[in-house]
């Protein structure tokens, strides 16, 4: 059986990380309306990560997560915590 190009990218104690997180905000948002969609009232999460390269070039990226979306985020950075914590 073939695999899925759609597989999450897993880290395992063998992975090197390759950036810096700088800076991390976010803002819960609601999208009351779009040019498609006149009543959309569903929450969204914006994350702003700031980000160094290997070579020290910051990078901003922006992310928008429906709130279960942010929860399984969440989840994984708690996950990263208490790994680095053992370390």
């Amino acid at each position: 059986m073939a695999e899925s190009p759609l597989r999450e990218p897993v880290l395992d104690a063998k992975s090197e990380v390759t950036c810096q997180l700088i800076d991390f905000q976010w803002k819960l948002g609601m999208a009351v309306s779009s040019d498609q969609c006149r009543s959309l009232k569903y929450p969204y999460v914006a994350v702003m990560l700031k980000v160094a390269d290997h070579s020290g070039q910051v990078n901003s990226k922006s992310i928008e997560m429906t709130i279960p979306q942010f929860q399984n985020f969440y989840r994984q950075f708690k996950e990263i915590a208490a790994v680095i914590e053992t370390v």
